[in-house]
């Protein structure tokens, strides 16, 4: 049991999810390392929308940075929430 914000909830909390490390792979294709011990595909394809813009060129895709966790991209300029990478990623078996 915990409490967080002047709320009782049951079990433990949650660590937020971060990547450890990632693999840039043909394709705008991700190895990404996950803090939950995870190793998961993820397809840049699935970054849309005029902020991702940019990545549509592969340099700047390949170019990838980890910051505090975080996948960024032009000096943390583009970045990605980990969640959206881990839910519309694929488990590697």
């Amino acid at each position: 049991m915990f409490v967080m914000n002047g709320i009782v909830y049951g079990g433990e909390p949650e660590m937020p999810l971060k990547v450890n490390n990632f693999k840039i792979l043909p394709d705008k294709i991700m190895l990404i390392m996950f803090s939950n011990g995870e190793t998961r595909l993820f397809d840049g394809t699935a970054l849309k929308g005029d902020i991702f813009e940019k990545l549509n060129d592969e340099t700047i895709f390949n170019n990838a940075e980890l910051d505090h966790g975080v996948i960024t991209w032009l000096g943390g300029d583009i970045d990605c929430a980990p969640e959206f990478m881990y839910e519309n990623s694929y488990e590697v078996v």
